[in-house]
């Protein structure tokens, strides 16, 4: 029979997530709750703003719930989050029985102003908005390091000529610095749509069915019941709303295809060095490897694994938002918002710890060139085969290379085999074989990748 947890004890600390520890907090239950107090008490400022609500209220209310400031929120509110999730299943949602706890810790003359027009989803979505929008300036913040980082990896390993793999096998010659700018491309392509998807996030309020009727009638007129969005938005510092967007999600899709292409690319760099660190490839190795339970030899790539974790898990998190938002049906859904919270909240996570460790892993990063030079020359100079292809192809003919590859693959000397040729005489077969000088533009896209500029842009087409 499992223990119960104890008291005070979180059900989920990150024991089978150690991509998340120590990232987390900023998406915790707590930091939840006190957004979702901080929401209450913007609404009452926003009615303050307007001149609505008396000074006076809005300041006990400030005060009774621990409202610090629009970046902080509100932290002195004394309510438990344990408390409060046990007592939110009857309603469905934990902002009912918020609503009156929050009226109990405020004074009696001032407990009209608690929630006044708004239903359930004006703050919760607004709650989850602004955890979002905290969350994902950090996710933003950690790919920007990330890309620092990779700029003076590529600058260092640009010319490092190694040997690019198609389908496993051995292919053309490339360099880490371009494999690097490679990386580079997709992260600052993520984090730019990271930070304008965090950017748009917009704070929830249309009433009870997305109309705004509670908010015309307790003002007076649509224009004050209009206006109130504004300050509203303000105190928590996300965009004004348009309209109400109680079934139309694109807020939570957006932000979270943004989280699962911050996951992507970070995931392909963990992918890559996964397999440059295996033991048979070595090119690559973690600055702080991981050992194993049974086997002291092993130094693991425990980074890369971590990072792979949470980007595998990634794209079915995005799928259900989208599954989610598509099922929105009426003014507010039966299921479909509510299975919105912990899955966006769940890639935020993810979105954190794996961005974090990226940085990490590729500031350590070291790149073995005994590895990379062994690994190159594997193929006996067979690397440069298509570069022989087009080279001798119109002197000798296709079917003569063909089978002067053939021979060389099956054994044959290739230098030697090419020197052999009476067409080639004037070649200098040396260079032609030398992987270095068939790098193509490796180089130049490198030293453009490390180049600081701005946005990526998206290619036509």
């Amino acid at each position: 029979m499992p223990s119960e947890t104890p008291p005070g004890d979180a059900f989920d600390v990150g024991l089978l997530s150690p991509v998340t520890v120590g990232r987390d907090e900023v998406v915790s239950d707590a930091a939840i709750l006190d957004a979702l107090v901080t929401a209450e008490v913007a609404l009452a400022r926003a009615y303050g703003s307007l001149g609505i609500a008396p000074a006076g209220a809005v300041d006990a209310i400030e005060e009774s719930l621990g409202w610090i400031n629009p970046l902080e929120g509100c932290r002195g509110h004394g309510v438990s989050p344990s408390a409060l999730a046990a007592a939110g299943v009857d309603g469905g949602n934990p902002v009912i029985p918020l609503v009156g706890l929050l009226k109990q810790r405020v004074p009696a003359d001032v407990r009209e102003w608690i929630h006044r027009g708004a239903t359930s989803q004006d703050i919760l979505d607004s709650a989850l908005m602004t955890v979002a929008r905290r969350a994902a300036a950090r996710v933003d913040g950690n790919l920007r390091e990330l890309e620092s980082a990779l700029r003076g990896f590529a600058k260092d390993a640009r010319d490092t000529v190694a040997a690019a793999r198609t389908l496993t096998q051995h292919a053309v010659p490339t360099t880490v610095g371009l494999r690097a700018a490679n990386w580079l491309h997709g992260i600052r392509r993520a984090a730019d749509r990271v930070e304008a998807a965090s950017a748009a996030l917009p704070a929830q309020l249309g009433g009870a069915g997305g109309t705004l009727a509670s908010f015309v009638e307790l003002t007076g007129s649509p224009d004050a019941a209009r206006r109130l969005a504004a300050p509203f938005a303000a105190s928590l510092e996300l965009s004004v709303p348009a309209a109400p967007w109680h079934t139309d999600r694109w807020p939570v899709t957006e932000l979270g295809d943004a989280l699962v292409r911050a996951l992507d690319a970070v995931g392909k760099i963990a992918a890559d060095v996964a397999t440059l660190s295996r033991t048979e490839i070595g090119e690559l190795a973690e600055g702080s490897g991981g050992g194993s339970s049974a086997m002291p030899q092993k130094s693991n790539p425990v980074a890369s694994v971590l990072i792979r974790s949470a980007a595998l898990r990634a794209p079915q998190l995005g799928a259900t938002l989208h599954l989610a938002a598509a099922l929105a049906g009426d003014e507010r859904p039966d299921g479909a918002w509510h299975a919105e919270w912990p899955t966006l909240r769940e890639l935020l996570r993810l979105a954190l710890g794996a961005t974090a460790h990226a940085t990490a892993l590729v500031e350590g990063l070291k790149v073995d060139g005994d590895a990379v030079a062994r690994n190159l020359a594997l193929t006996r100079g067979l690397i440069v085969s298509e570069r022989l292809s087009i080279v001798l192809t119109p002197i000798v003919g296709r079917e003569r290379v063909s089978a002067l590859i053939a021979e060389a693959s099956a054994g044959g000397d290739l230098a030697a085999l090419v020197r052999a040729l009476p067409e080639a005489a004037d070649l200098d077969v040396a260079a032609l074989l030398d992987p270095a000088q068939y790098t193509g533009l490796a180089g130049v896209l490198t030293d453009e990748a490390v180049t600081e500029r701005g946005p990526e842009t998206e290619q036509p087409g």
